[in-house]
This record gives C-alpha cells, sequence and structure tokens, in this order.
C-alpha cells in the first residue's frame, strides 16, 4: 500500500495558500515595519520627516506574494536532500534575485505606461537602481535567511510539529 496523501478539495488548496501567504506576509511585515520605523527615526534625528507609515506593510504584501509564486513554480527546490543551511541560503539567494527581477519589471512596466518610449522606461530603472536599492536588497536578504531557514526546518520536521514547539507549552523533562 502506497503513503499518499489525501486528495485535497479546492476550499482545502485555498485555504492552505491563504494561510501560508497569511505566515509569509505576517513575519515580511514586522520585519519590514522595523526597517521602516527604524530609517523614520534616524531621518527624524536630522529634522527630515518621512510620511511612509504603511510601506513596510505594502512591501511585505508584494514580497510575500512573490515568494508565494516562486514556490508554486518551484524554482527553490534543488539543495533540499543537503543540511538545512544550504537550502535555506540558497533560497534565501534565489528569492531576493527573484523579488529583485520583480522590482524590476514593475518599474519597467510603470515607465512604459507613463512614456511608451523604451529610452524612458530604461531611464527610470537606471533611477530606480541605486545605492539604496542595493541597501534594501541586502535587508531582503538578510530577511530571508531566517525566514527560509524556518521553512526548511519546517518541511524536514513538519509543519505542526515546528508550530507546536513554537506555541505550546512544552513538558518538562527531569533529568
Amino acid at each position: 500500500m502506497e503513503n499518499q496523501k489525501p486528495k485535497r478539495n479546492w476550499k482545502q488548496k485555498l485555504f492552505r495558500e491563504f494561510s501560508e501567504y497569511l505566515v509569509n506576509f505576517v513575519y515580511m511585515a514586522i520585519f519590514f515595519s522595523a526597517v521602516v520605523l527604524y530609517r523614520r527615526l534616524v531621518l527624524a534625528q536630522h529634522g527630515i520627516i518621512v510620511e511612509d507609515y504603511f510601506a513596510g506593510v505594502i512591501k511585505a504584501a508584494v514580497i510575500a506574494k512573490v515568494v508565494m509564486i516562486g514556490a508554486f513554480l518551484r524554482i527553490s527546490r534543488k539543495f533540499e536532500h543537503k543540511p538545512l543551511i544550504i537550502p535555506a541560503l540558497y533560497k534565501a539567494v534565489l528569492f531576493t534575485i527573484w523579488v529583485m527581477v520583480f522590482d524590476m519589471l514593475e518599474v519597467l512596466i510603470g515607465g512604459f505606461i507613463h512614456s511608451p518610449v523604451l529610452a524612458d522606461a530604461y531611464a527610470a530603472l537606471k533611477d530606480r537602481v541605486n545605492v539604496v536599492w542595493l541597501g534594501a536588497v541586502l535587508v531582503i536578504f538578510v530577511s530571508f535567511i531566517p525566514f527560509f531557514a524556518f521553512k526548511e526546518l519546517s518541511r524536514v520536521l513538519g509543519g505542526d510539529k515546528v508550530r507546536d514547539r513554537f506555541f505550546k507549552k512544552q513538558e518538562e523533562t527531569s533529568g
């Protein structure tokens, strides 16, 4: 007898996908909102007021969806048989590149919408890719390391088991 998972109906699949998106979004919203708040506080020390209150939440919503698309396309399964640090770092690098590509596409499409001239879209992309953008890429990469490490741990041990270890009281051992 084969060990097969029971078939899920569309409601179960939708709930699973939404739950995964929600977990991804919450993690990223907390992380990116903390970065945005830190930036706002540093700039405020220099008299620069920035009113981008929801920038971290919006960025998290977009990046969580980009990660879901990449996972759906199975772009990151290459090193899943190696020690967990390898697939976690591989996925952090790969998904950082994936987010960069989506960000560049967004800028190019926006450039084409505002002006259908290729040179204008390229200029918009050239303006976007700068030191601040590279710093944001670094922040995304660093945020992805614990994110994918946790996902890899959940994949290997089972999501329910890992969730229970984090959110349920553990029995005391005597020894």
